[in-house]
């Protein structure tokens, strides 16, 4: 398409805009814990526009293998899960444990030597943090904690799990997106019969309903070990239905941070299932209206259009030749930058970025 009709094309879509898409609230917050020292853990809360107040959805991260990446995390990587929760009248609480982005206090996490890993106190020690920000939750007036649901994936799914264990008052479910810990490597996790028995442990005192969705091919914990735990969390007492989803990309661990128009609809079952949130979705946020670069060929174009739904903070990159990356969910603008074009570099030696969060660059202007 020439760029003067995709224009043209462009100034339609806009003036259609405000009546087909939904208003968002997007809030950065400090959840206040005293184990959190003066910073507080870091929080991103996404939630329908209007006074609400809307129940409260706690969605929980994962835990990269390399301590060292803790640091470089940010709220804004659950972006767009949290926008789906909010489609569903949810407000979408995305905060960051202690020892993780900007998040103050001490990492509580560690559990311990592989051989002999202490994965319940990991557990506790995780849904601490997460009983602490249902806390902060309860002056606010545009969210209620009564009916609220807690979110979570790999290690925010067993914070989740650990969460139904003692569960604050108005905890109605939870669900967890391939909970677990412990992955040392692909398909090796440390003392995998300890992870089973904390588990166990869990279900003995949880009872809140919850609904567990693991990929077939997830090399975190894979199918096997993912039955182990179920079978002995429901064994012991607790309340969970079990998802085994079907093999997604590379990695199905990565089902909820890339799979989500597949996850959605086992949520909405659930959800359906125990009374909670809208029947009726709101509609998507309105995406910014930006032209493709001129050389993108049709993965590019669909790339692109990805890239204008995401979240802040997010870069754009592209080479003379069509060569192209995108990044987002980061901390900033800059670093945005940096990671589109390192990783646009792998493919072309000449990339520059065409857009930085909802505008264009002037190597954008050159290029139309």
């Amino acid at each position: 398409m020439r760029y003067a009709a995709w224009l043209a094309l462009a100034i339609v879509l806009a003036a259609l805009r405000p009546a087909a898409a939904q208003d968002y609230i997007r809030e950065e917050l400090r959840i206040a814990m005293p184990t959190a020292g003066p910073r507080g853990l870091e929080a991103l809360l996404i939630r329908p526009a209007g006074s609400g107040p809307y129940p409260l959805a706690l969605i929980s991260h994962g835990s990269p293998r390399d301590g060292a990446a803790r640091a470089t995390m940010s709220a804004n990587a659950l972006y767009r899960q949290g926008i789906e929760f909010a489609r569903r009248g949810f407000a979408a609480l995305i905060v960051m444990r202690r020892g993780y982005a900007t998040s103050g206090g001490e990492y509580a996490e560690s559990s311990g030597p592989c051989a002999d890993p202490d994965y319940l106190r990991t557990a506790k020690a995780s849904a601490n943090d997460l009983r602490a920000t249902v806390q902060a939750m309860k002056n606010r007036t545009d969210v209620t904690t009564d009916g609220f649901i807690a979110v979570g994936v790999s290690a925010g799914g067993f914070a989740s799990v650990a969460l139904t264990a003692d569960p604050p008052q108005g905890l109605a479910a939870a669900i967890s997106f391939a909970g677990g810990r412990g992955s040392r490597t692909d398909n090796e996790v440390c003392n995998a019969d300890a992870l089973v028995g904390a588990f166990a442990a869990l279900g003995r005192t949880s009872r809140i309903p919850m609904l567990w969705i693991y990929a077939q091919n997830d090399r975190f914990f894979g199918p096997a070990l993912a039955r182990r735990m179920h079978a002995a969390f429901t064994g012991a007492g607790g309340s969970s239905k079990f998802v085994n989803a079907a093999a997604f990309g590379e990695d199905g661990h990565t089902l909820f941070s890339r799979g989500i128009p597949i996850w959605t609809a086992m949520v909405d079952e659930f959800l359906r299932a125990q009374d909670l949130g809208r029947r009726d979705l709101l509609p998507p946020p309105a995406a910014a209206v930006l032209p493709p670069p001129p050389r993108l060929g049709e993965k590019g174009r669909t790339g692109f259009a990805s890239y204008l739904s995401a979240g802040p903070h997010k870069a754009f990159a592209v080479s003379p030749r069509g060569s192209w990356a995108s990044r987002s969910g980061l901390r900033s603008a800059d670093e945005a930058r940096q990671k589109a074009l390192e990783a646009c570099s792998k493919y072309a030696p000449d990339c520059a970025i065409y857009a930085v969060d909802d505008a264009l660059t002037a190597t954008a202007d050159a290029a139309r």
